[in-house]
Formats: C-alpha cells, sequence, structure tokens
C-alpha cells in the first residue's frame, strides 16, 4: 500500500499559490496541499520542532519550491532537504520565474527533481501546472527515511 503524500507548496506570490493549486485539482490532484508563503514556516513545518526532519519520518512529501522567498531563498531551502536523512529522498519541484542556466544547473546539483520556469502568460502558466499535476498523478513517491 502506498502512502498518501502531501504537497508541500512555498510559494510567496498569493495569485501563483492559488492558480497552482487550481489548476493542479483541475488535473485530478486531490493530495493535501498544505501552503507556505515563507521559508521559515514552511522550514518549521518540515524539519519540526527540533529541527531534526524527525517529524517527518514516515511521511511522503512532495514539495513545491519558489526560489524567491521573502525570507529566504529556496536554494537554501533545497539544500537543507537534501542533506537531511529523513528529508532527502523527497522529491523537490523547483517552480520559479528564474530562468538563469548557471541557477538551473545549481538546483539539479543540489538535487532538485525537475526544474519549472513560470510561464509569464497566464494561460501558459496555467497549462504547465495542469501537465506538472498529470506529473504528480502517475510518481511514485518514497516515505521519509526511518
Amino acid at each position: 500500500m502506498t502512502l498518501p503524500v502531501t504537497i508541500i507548496m512555498i510559494e510567496d506570490d498569493e495569485g501563483h499559490a492559488r492558480l497552482i493549486e487550481r489548476n493542479i485539482r483541475r488535473s485530478g490532484v486531490n493530495n493535501e496541499i498544505v501552503s507556505f508563503t515563507n521559508g521559515t514556516e514552511a522550514m518549521k513545518h518540515m524539519f519540526g520542532a527540533d529541527g531534526s526532519g524527525l517529524a517527518q519520518k514516515g511521511n511522503a512529501l512532495l514539495i513545491l519550491l519558489d526560489l524567491n522567498l521573502p525570507d529566504m531563498s529556496g536554494i537554501d531551502i533545497l539544500k537543507q532537504i537534501k542533506e537531511n536523512k529523513y528529508l532527502k529522498a523527497s522529491p523537490v519541484v523547483v517552480l520559479t520565474t528564474t530562468d538563469d542556466s548557471q541557477e538551473i544547473k545549481r538546483c539539479y546539483e543540489l538535487g532538485c527533481n525537475v526544474y519549472i520556469t513560470k510561464p509569464v502568460n497566464y494561460e501558459n502558466f496555467a497549462n504547465a501546472i495542469r501537465q506538472l499535476g498529470l506529473f504528480f498523478s502517475v510518481i511514485q513517491v518514497p516515505p521519509a527515511a526511518s
């Protein structure tokens, strides 16, 4: 039996967050989406009160990460997730406006699983998210390490 996957969305633009959630739902994905508008709150949730990540042990997480956050860098969040023994197997999808080739390369080197540049055009953005939702409906996500 596979565990239900919780989608952690770290996106400071509330308009983008609503668009992302709405179009993931339109693609048929009904998983719980836990939304954060800043890195600090997301990190507290994922890493727990003690900061170890043990709070997520056995949970299956899929993380949607914007790189441009008001309080910390998405790169730093990605790095900490991929260095944590409990969270490192959780897929991280970077979903950001940054299309700099060096930034993309750095994210992949740090362990991001998918890097998507947000299209500027609304309809293209909505379509990209629906396709991402279809991708979510077929991928397998491992539980956090025990």
